[in-house]
């Protein structure tokens, strides 16, 4: 079945990085576009960067310039480099893909910038 699984989530400092990746399975990923979103607390889950299946890339206005979004095929998976990290990118991250009008959400991984 299809499944995409986070990973590289922490507690990291202020202006500091980290890469998030997605695994994913049981979809013909070289076909798919891949998202990732973030939800803060008391917050509505909002996108934050997207790649198509041929390496369009597309973020939103808060994280352009410090996150870069890309994909490697060969190993199924989608990566969420994050830089210059501010607190208010503390959010879980979310990897989303769609196929035939479904959406699949992997668990989140959870991401703390803090001093």
């Amino acid at each position: 079945q299809v499944q995409v699984v986070e990973s590289g989530g922490g507690l990291v400092q202020p202006g500091g990085s980290l890469r998030l990746s997605c695994a994913a399975s049981g979809m013909i990923f070289v076909n798919q576009g891949m998202s990732w979103f973030r939800q803060a607390p008391g917050k509505e889950r909002e996108w934050v960067a997207g790649i198509s299946s041929n390496y369009r890339t597309n973020y939103v206005d808060s994280v352009k310039g410090r996150f870069t979004i890309s994909r490697d095929n060969a190993k199924n998976t989608v990566y969420l480099q994050m830089s210059s990290l501010k607190p208010e990118d503390t959010a879980v991250y979310y990897c989303r893909t769609d196929i035939g009008g479904r959406a699949y959400w992997g668990q989140g991984t959870q991401v703390t910038v803090s001093s």
